[in-house]
């Protein structure tokens, strides 16, 4: 079985506050890209293992998707595994969920070899205990994420905006940059004052925010001049995903984005990816 397993982007992103467990409460807006890691399983196996094209990716119990095979059989009590490759495209450790995504894959996909057992919310609530960014990749809906990660509520006011994605070869630890994040000086509460209460279609001009960019940028400079670059080049705006370094551009249209594409690969140590917003 292979199923595709899309990147996110955050096109707001807002820190509301930090719980007693460490665990931090959000406020974003999360939409899937037609970027694509290809999640393969194979089955008839009594162990579940994991091999993946990206050596950045950890082959062991540690990786999320194991870690969702391995507590799929669990709650099915079957003494089973299956072995997982992965195919990696979504660049890792940019704040994409491209773990997040393989690990909600292989329960999609499970449940579905196994005949849907499991309902999609207990697919969901099995996904928060493995990672917060789970529950949305099972969603699969642009979506309106609250608490930690396990409220969400779809999203209608979006169009199949053309994204341009800059990826500056620099990883980020999301744990270290919620870390060193100071709740009191976070800035995307006035901005979104309006779409929290009146549930307005979202307005790139005004909603782009994102509470842990200052952060990164501080030890990732590129962030910064990520973003001025795609603004150079025509987007109609531009912000960092996530806990990035990754940073996307929305445009226009597919022409205007595919120029800023060739100019950008040609100037720049980037990994560039040209997707559109999945609706």
């Amino acid at each position: 079985m292979k199923i595709l397993s899309p990147a996110k982007i955050n096109l707001f992103l807002q820190i509301t506050g930090k719980r007693q467990n460490g665990y931090h409460d959000l406020f974003t807006l999360m939409c899937c890209i037609s970027l694509y890691d290809t999640v393969s399983l194979s089955f008839g196996t009594k162990h579940t293992t994991v091999s993946c094209n990206n050596t950045e990716v950890p082959e062991d119990k540690s990786n999320l998707a194991v870690r969702a095979a391995n507590l799929f059989f669990k709650t099915l009590h079957k003494n089973e595994g299956v072995k997982i490759g992965l195919e990696k495209k979504i660049p890792v450790a940019a704040g994409l969920g491209g773990g997040s995504s393989n690990a909600a894959s292989v329960l999609l996909g499970l449940n579905r070899y196994y005949g849907q057992p499991l309902s999609q919310d207990k697919l969901m609530s099995m996904g928060l205990s493995i990672g917060t960014d789970i529950p949305f990749f099972i969603f699969r809906k642009p979506a309106i994420v609250s608490g930690i990660g396990e409220k969400l509520e779809a999203y209608e006011g979006l169009k199949p905006f053309q994204i341009l994605l800059v990826c500056p070869k620099f990883a980020v630890s999301t744990k270290e940059i919620y870390k060193n994040l100071n709740l009191e000086l976070t800035n995307c509460n006035e901005k979104l004052k309006d779409i929290i209460f009146k549930k307005k279609i979202f307005d790139i001009k005004k909603h782009l925010c994102n509470d842990l960019k200052n952060v990164t940028a501080s030890i990732c400079p590129d962030v910064n001049k990520a973003k001025e670059t795609l603004l150079s080049y025509g987007a109609i705006g531009a912000l960092m995903s996530g806990s990035g370094p990754a940073v996307f551009g929305i445009f226009p249209d597919f022409n205007k984005a595919l120029i800023a594409y060739n100019a950008i690969l040609n100037k720049h140590n980037w990994s560039v990816f040209q997707a559109e917003i999945l609706i």
